[in-house]
């Protein structure tokens, strides 16, 4: 930024200056509940990098640009991108920075892969490998069916992720990024995405909050919500993941680390990492504990995720949100069975688990 960067006032609701070279741009997302994307922007002495950029969308597209020009630079300033993780909300936007300013785009290379192979897969191939997931997780075929209409009737390319930027540099774990007078670490933490990342910024506070620097933490560390954690497998990955076993290493880790100030890419910022991470062990493990509980019946998957406690009733979620939830519902399976508390029944198609 320069020396006459423009003082934000309440003409610029959606930008929040952080202190110390760092300032949170609200961008929104389209028919999300979520609302908006938290893009934050670090100065450097090579000009302003972006952490996450926001959904593809014109609005999107419009408010970020708007942000800018409140901090006194432009998109055509950019001189790089980090990405936290590879979804639209956060990587939507990438490309479209990169056509106008030239910057570098930074990714962990496991959400890279997926990014590349989502753009090289024809689109059909997803549907028909979530028709074939859904079965196997006990879905019924009248919820299957759409999914079959659609690969049917060719309308597939407006998924999100299609035409996403493919990132020319990569982010490497426990490694300084190579920003010109800052030091900001890469520390991976798998769960969200296989590839996901929070970012170390190892410089003092600017308002001198006790604690270990501040940390952009992506959607891994949310102040009031837990992020989704499903299945991240590609249609011919064989490899039985654990998304939630990752996960749930990957917060102890960022308690340790103790950061003075989270800065979330959703909500708003907050203080007292350690006691955040505690609340989302807990209510995991209670989660584990219930689930555990309604598979005193054998169950599918499908059958376990209807019989969940969601934010409002199962017959009133979404389509889109069944998939999710369902998902959701096989990674604290696998970590049920991993743990040795739960165990396929034999002989069952779809199958079916059960507690031990």
């Amino acid at each position: 930024m320069t020396e006459d960067t423009p003082q934000i006032t309440e003409d610029t609701p959606h930008v929040t200056d952080h202190g110390g070279g760092v300032w949170g741009i609200k961008v929104p997302i389209p028919d999300n509940p979520l609302g908006h994307t938290l893009v934050h922007v670090l100065d450097t002495d090579r000009g302003p990098v972006l952490v996450d950029t926001g959904w593809d969308d014109p609005e999107s597209w419009d408010t970020l640009v708007a942000g800018l020009a409140a901090l006194g630079t432009a998109v055509t300033d950019i001189h790089g991108v980090v990405i936290t993780h590879h979804h639209p909300d956060h990587h939507g936007l990438s490309g479209q920075v990169r056509e106008a300013s030239g910057a570098w785009i930074a990714m962990h290379a496991a959400d890279t892969e997926v990014v590349v192979r989502t753009r090289a897969s024809e689109p059909g191939v997803w549907f028909d490998y979530m028709s074939a997931k859904l079965a196997a997780a006990g879905a019924p075929e009248e919820h299957i069916a759409p999914l079959r209409a659609a690969r049917a009737s060719g309308r597939m390319r407006t998924l999100p992720g299609l035409r996403a930027a493919v990132p020319d540099r990569e982010i490497v774990p426990a490694e300084l990024l190579p920003l010109a007078g800052r030091r900001l670490r890469a520390i991976w933490t798998p769960g969200h995405t296989p590839g996901h990342v929070c970012l170390h910024l190892e410089e003092d506070h600017p308002a001198h909050l006790p604690g270990n620097g501040r940390l952009f933490s992506g959607d891994h560390l949310l102040p009031g919500i837990s992020p989704h954690i499903g299945l991240y497998e590609a249609p011919e990955d064989t490899r039985v993941t654990d998304p939630l076993g990752d996960y749930l290493d990957s917060l102890e880790r960022i308690g340790r680390l103790g950061p003075a100030e989270v800065l979330p890419a959703h909500q708003h910022a907050f203080t007292d990492a350690p006691a955040r991470v505690r609340e989302l062990l807990d209510h995991h493990e209670e989660r584990l504990s219930g689930l555990r509980t309604l598979l005193a019946e054998p169950l599918t998957p499908w059958g376990l995720a209807e019989r969940m406690q969601w934010n409002r009733p199962w017959e009133q979620i979404p389509y889109g949100s069944r998939n999710i939830a369902v998902s959701e519902a096989e990674a604290h399976v696998r970590r049920l069975v991993k743990q040795g508390r739960a165990e396929a029944v034999p002989g069952t198609d779809p199958v079916a688990y059960r507690a031990l």
